[in-house]
């Protein structure tokens, strides 16, 4: 793997991985369930360590976390399809 040295080299280096995933066969599905679940288990990690788990609270701040970006991305798509994101035009 080359060196990453951005945000957006790391989001293509996961792109890259689950392609190659799908191309050997695996269903897009299955790809997207198992990046969800690997951004959950590093997130946790992240704050709370190898051994630790997460409390209600610290799994509602992560859900926010992901749907804020969530909404980043769909926003961005939105404006690259042509259509100005509003509260009207929520992706679906």
């Amino acid at each position: 793997m080359s060196a990453i040295s951005s945000q957006q080299d790391a989001i293509n280096a996961f792109i890259n991985v689950a392609n190659e995933m799908k191309n050997d066969g695996a269903s897009i599905n299955f790809v997207s369930t198992a990046l969800m679940r690997a951004c959950a288990v590093y997130s946790t990690y992240v704050v709370a360590g190898n051994d630790g788990a997460l409390r209600e609270s610290g799994v509602a701040k992560l859900k926010e976390l992901f749907a804020q970006e969530l909404d980043v991305i769909q926003k961005a798509k939105l404006r690259q399809a042509g259509v100005e994101p509003d509260a009207g035009n929520q992706p679906t």
